[in-house]
């Protein structure tokens, strides 16, 4: 017998509808035209919930983290589904592993079935969605805010956006960043980790994570972690990959024209928030970046991650990779089908004409396949050219 249920949909507030409205709604709006199902995955309070709310307001939400409202669907899922079939919001659906299945046999039986799946759990949610609903699913990240995301704010200093971070409720909740991180961290180890592996030692991995942090935006060397932690080189290269399911890190790989040649070479590690990165190095105001050693990585990580929201915002086929070889480093390749744009980011307030070595390098070696060459820093000079442009920061990305 179907259980009698109520759906626990609560309005969003108007402050955030209007002053937060998120790239990727456009893609979502579009998608559900043609798929009868859209997968939302991304890190935990990026605002996959508040943006599936806001662009289906009159779907019905279920939030499956809840236990009554987990087993009282649990007992009969197919009717549930069945019956939900004109719009419903499934969160956290990778804790009921059932519903994938039973939202397979539904869409087959009838196209026009609407459903949307959250899940913050990268990599239970993806085996279930490749499992079952192959072919019938788009499948989306949401990450925190983008700096386009947050146009209708006061521009502020570089210095604050990576502090602030990027997070809905450093924003939309106006709560002071430091605690936002620290309580993200905390949970993070408490919660996502332990359900994935079983840490012996919670000392290490934190130490781990803080290593990390300070080497952000530099090549992953496994070994040099290892030793300093005092694990294995095996148990890092699990701890990166726990990391990366998690949504705390990512991999920017090097650039090849030689595919294989890009699995082989060391990737750069970064995280998908500067906050945290602040966080973790306790810099404990924005003023503090302004002498802070790697505060030319955090730049750095911001823009890559920027720009990898991009993707993410608007269903991108590009890939993003750094160069390097033993003459030349270039910051970021965006690869579009044959052709790539490639970017040097610089902390700096004026023009250099070395900034432009790496990518003058670059034409030389890939010739008419770069198709444009730009230098992205904090100045206000600009100047708009496919070869080498010169642009602040804001200006282009938001």
């Amino acid at each position: 017998m179907q259980p009698e249920l109520k759906s626990n949909y609560k309005s969003v507030p108007n402050y955030i509808k209007y002053m937060y409205y998120r790239d990727l709604q456009s893609e979502l709006l579009r998608l559900n035209e043609s798929f009868s199902v859209q997968t939302i995955t991304g890190p935990r309070q990026s605002g996959k919930t508040t943006l599936c709310k806001m662009t289906f307001p009159d779907y019905e939400y279920y939030n499956l983290e809840n236990p009554i409202t987990r087993e009282e669907i649990a007992t009969d899922i197919m009717t549930f589904v069945r019956n939900h079939s004109q719009g419903v919001i499934i969160d956290e659906a990778q804790n009921l592993p059932e519903i994938f299945s039973a939202v397979q046999v539904a869409v087959d039986e009838d196209k026009s079935r609407r459903y949307i799946l959250i899940g913050s759990s990268n990599i239970s949610l993806l085996r279930k969605v490749k499992q079952s609903l192959a072919g019938r699913t788009t499948v989306h990240t949401l990450l925190p805010f983008s700096l386009h995301e947050l146009t209708k704010e006061q521009p502020l200093s570089v210095n604050e956006y990576m502090w602030k971070g990027f997070f809905p409720s450093v924003w939309s909740e106006n709560q002071f960043p430091t605690d936002v991180y620290k309580a993200y961290y905390q949970t993070y180890l408490q919660r996502d980790v332990t359900d994935i592996i079983s840490l012996k030692n919670l000392n290490q991995f934190r130490r781990f994570v803080l290593l990390l942090a300070a080497r952000v935006g530099t090549e992953l060397n496994a070994q040099s972690i290892a030793n300093d932690v005092g694990v294995s080189v095996a148990t890092i290269q699990q701890w990166v990959s726990v990391l990366e399911t998690s949504y705390i890190t990512f991999l920017l790989p090097p650039y090849f024209r030689n595919i294989g040649k890009r699995l082989i070479k060391a990737p750069k590690i970064y995280f998908y928030d500067t906050g945290l990165v602040c966080f973790l190095l306790g810099i404990r105001n924005p003023q503090e970046l302004d002498t802070h050693p790697l505060r030319g990585s955090i730049f750095e990580n911001l823009i890559v991650c920027d720009l990898l929201k991009q993707q993410y915002n608007s269903n991108s086929n590009s890939a993003l990779y750094f160069y390097r070889d033993n003459k030349k480093e270039v910051d970021i390749l965006k690869e579009e089908g044959l052709s790539v744009d490639a970017y040097e980011i610089k902390v700096a307030h004026e023009d250099n004409t070395s900034f432009y070595d790496g990518l003058n390098y670059l034409r030389k070696i890939y010739g008419d396949s770069i198709r444009s060459t730009q230098v992205i820093y904090t100045g206000k000079e600009e100047r708009t050219s496919t070869e080498n442009g010169l642009y602040n920061y804001f200006h282009l990305l938001a």
